[in-house]
C-alpha cells in the first residue's frame, strides 16, 4: 500500500545517527571477515564496503516510521508519498517489510526487525560477517547498513520456494550445487570447531535455568535433555563430517529460485557459520516437512537423498563419485538430522518464553522433540559403510 506523506523529522544528534564504531559493522572489509574466522582469504574474492550504521531502533510493533526513516537515508530522492511497503509473515525469528516506489519492485529495500529477545539466540555481529562473506562470494545481496535492533538489504528477486518446490529433482538438484558452492568457501583455509555443540549447550542452559519451571508436560524432563545431549555430542563427534561454512536454517522459505536464470540463492544468514557439513544438509531434508503444518512423511526416502547428495558430491569434487561416498555421506546426513530436531526444539522452547511472533512454538518444539524420539532407534542402527 502506499504510504502517506509525514512531516520531515528534526535531524537531532539522535535521528539516524552514524555511530563511530558499530559494534554490527566494525567488520567493514570481506577479508577481516574471513581472518575473524581463522581463514584466508581465497584469491579474487571481491571486497565489501564498510557497511553504514544508524543508531535508530525501529519500534518491532509499529515497523512503518522508522523504516521510513531509514529509506529517507538510503533512498534520499525517493518521494515519501510515493514509497510502497509490503509486510512479509513467513518470519518466525524477526519481522520483515519491504519498501519499493515502482510497480515492478526492481529496487526494494528490505528491513528486518530483529525479534524480542533473539540475541539470546543469534549472535548479530556475526550475521553480519556472514553476510559480508556470502555476499563477496556472489552468494547474498547488497546489504545497505545495519541499525540498532536491525539491518537493510537488497530485495532477492524471484520465488520463494515451498516444501511441494523442493521435491522436486529439477530444483533440489540446484540447491544441492548452491549448498556445495557455499561449503567449499574458504574450504582451504584453517577451519574454527563447529558451531553445533556450543549453541545447542547455550539453548539448553536457558532452557534449563529460565524456562524449566514452566515446561509443558509434554516436553521431555531436563535430565532426559541433558542426558540426549550429552549422547549427541558423543555419538555424532565420530562421525568425521567435515566442518564447512554452513547457512545452518536452510528451511523452504529462505530459498529463492530465479527462474530467469535458472539458480536458487539462500537468504537469511543469521545462523550461518562453520558446522558439521552433513548437519547442514540433514537440516534442509528435515525442512521437506514444512514449518506451519509439519508432516514428516514427506521427508525425502532414501532413494530420492542418494541422488541429491550425488548432486551435492559431484559439485563440491567436480567429478564423478563413488556409490560409497554417497552412502557414506548419506549416513552421515541422518544422524545429524537427529541433532536438527533436538537444535531447533530447544531453540522453540525459548521462542516460546519470549516472542511476540504469532507462532505456536510449543507445539513445534513437541513435534520435533517427538520425531526426534521417533527416529532415534532406526537412525542410531545406520553404519557406515565399510
Amino acid at each position: 500500500m502506499a504510504v502517506p506523506p509525514s512531516a520531515p523529522v528534526p535531524r537531532s544528534p539522535f535521528y539516524l545517527r552514524r555511530q563511530a564504531r558499530c559494534p554490527q559493522c566494525s567488520w567493514g572489509m570481506e577479508e577481516k571477515a574471513a581472518a575473524g574466522a581463522g581463514c584466508r582469504e581465497p584469491p579474487g574474492a571481491a571486497r565489501a564496503a564498510a557497511v553504514p550504521c544508524f543508531g535508530l531502533s525501529v519500534d518491532q510493533d509499529d515497523i512503518l516510521p522508522g523504516a521510513l526513516r531509514l529509506i529517507r537515508e538510503l533512498r534520499p530522492h525517493w518521494k515519501p508519498e510515493q514509497v510502497r511497503t509490503k509486510r512479509f509473515t513467513d518470519g518466525i525469528t524477526n519481522k520483515l517489510v519491504a519498501c519499493y516506489v515502482e510497480e515492478d519492485m526492481q529496487d526494494c529495500v528490505l528491513v528486518r526487525v530483529y525479534g524480542e529477545r533473539t540475541e539470546l539466540l543469534v549472535d548479530r555481529e556475526n550475521e553480519v560477517r556472514n553476510f559480508q562473506l556470502l555476499r563477496a562470494h556472489g552468494c547474498a545481496p547488497k546489504l545497505y547498513c545495519t541499525f540498532q535492533n536491525g539491518l537493510c538489504y537488497e530485495y532477492m528477486r524471484g520465488m520463494a520456494l515451498g516444501p511441494e518446490h523442493i521435491r522436486e529433482p529439477r530444483l533440489f538438484r540446484l540447491i544441492a550445487l548452491e549448498m556445495a558452492k557455499i561449503h567449499t568457501i574458504h574450504a582451504n583455509g584453517s577451519l574454527p570447531k563447529p558451531t553445533l555443540w556450543h549453541k545447542m549447550h547455550n539453548y539448553f542452559t536457558l532452557v534449563k535455568n529460565e524456562i524449566n519451571p514452566s515446561l509443558s508436560a509434554d516436553v521431555p524432563k531436563v535430565e532426559v535433555l541433558e542426558q540426549e545431549l550429552a549422547w549427541l555430542k558423543e555419538h555424532l563427534s565420530q562421525l568425521d563430517s567435515p566442518v564447512v561454512f554452513c547457512h545452518n536454517d536452510l528451511l523452504c522459505k529462505n530459498i529463492i529460485y530465479d527462474s530467469t536464470k535458472g539458480h536458487v540463492r539462500f537468504i537469511d544468514y543469521e545462523y550461518a557459520g562453520y558446522n558439521y557439513q552433513a548437519f547442514d544438509i540433514g537440516n534442509h531434508f528435515n525442512e521437506f516437512a514444512g514449518v506451519n503444518e509439519v508432516d514428516y512423511c514427506w521427508y525425502p526416502g532414501r532413494e530420492t537423498q542418494l541422488q541429491w547428495l550425488r548432486y551435492y558430491l559431484q559439485a563440491q569434487k567436480g567429478m564423478a563419485v563413488t556409490p560409497r561416498e554417497v552412502e557414506r555421506l548419506y549416513v552421515q546426513v541422518n544422524k545429524f538430522a537427529l541433532a536438527s530436531h533436538f537444535f531447533w526444539a530447544l531453540w522453540a522452547l525459548i521462542q516460546n518464553q519470549f516472542s511476540t511472533i504469532e507462532f505456536d512454538f510449543l507445539r513445534y518444539a513437541v513435534i520435533r522433540f517427538h520425531q526426534y524420539f521417533k527416529v532415534k532407534p532406526q537412525v542410531s542402527a545406520l553404519e557406515m559403510p565399510k
